[in-house]
């Protein structure tokens, strides 16, 4: 099975690249195109800032390229906030327009409200796809400031500052807004969901 990890301006690839090698698959960091449409299942990570993101995405022709892909991908933080149609983030920003949702700012109503969500939290109402039966109500670790509100592709939630989506899925994208490579245990069972696909 050949896994990429789609190589372009995001903070975690390496961390998603070393995750994975501890599952024992050996995955390509790539941006060459032909690469990415062989491969059998495709990472999209993401630590950064959406408006810088898709520019560098529409620079490259990687935006049309990420939404042609028949294979399994998953886009993880902000790759899967820029999986949506339109962030609120960098003063309103177009995005890839896979999920016909939007990503919306945190706003705090409470003196304890953290913005960035930082941290570990539940994910609740778990369906098909990533996840089993048994991982509802785990903990998996977040680092975000902006959410996608519970729409119709919601594959997951969780709750903080207000009930948001924790995953996403369509056809053959899923996207957690959580960090597998980062939530332990869990994580490497939702990894191996994704690889299983």
């Amino acid at each position: 099975m050949k896994v990429a990890i789609i190589k372009y301006n995001a903070g975690n690839i390496y961390s998603v690249d070393y995750a994975l090698k501890r599952l024992g698959v050996e995955a390509v960091v790539t941006a060459d195109k032909d690469e990415l449409r062989a491969a059998d299942k495709v990472i999209f990570p993401g630590v950064g800032e959406a408006e810088t993101t898709m520019k560098f995405l529409r620079a490259s022709g990687m935006d049309a390229l990420i939404k042609e892909l028949r294979q399994p991908l998953l886009g993880i933080c902000l790759g899967m906030q820029v999986m949506c149609r339109h962030s609120e983030e960098g003063g309103d920003v177009d995005c890839l327009g896979i999920f016909d949702t939007e990503v919306k700012r945190f706003i705090p109503h409470r003196h304890e409200d953290k913005v960035p969500h930082m941290g570990w939290n539940t994910i609740m109402q778990v369906k098909d796809g990533l996840f089993t039966a048994q991982l509802e109500n785990k903990f998996v670790y977040f680092v975000h400031s902006y959410y996608v509100p519970v729409n119709e592709y919601t594959a997951a939630t969780t709750n903080y500052i207000l009930p948001f989506s924790a995953s996403l899925h369509k056809d053959n994208f899923y996207a957690t807004q959580f960090h597998p490579e980062k939530s332990g245990s869990v994580g490497e069972v939702i990894l191996k969901n994704f690889l299983k696909l």
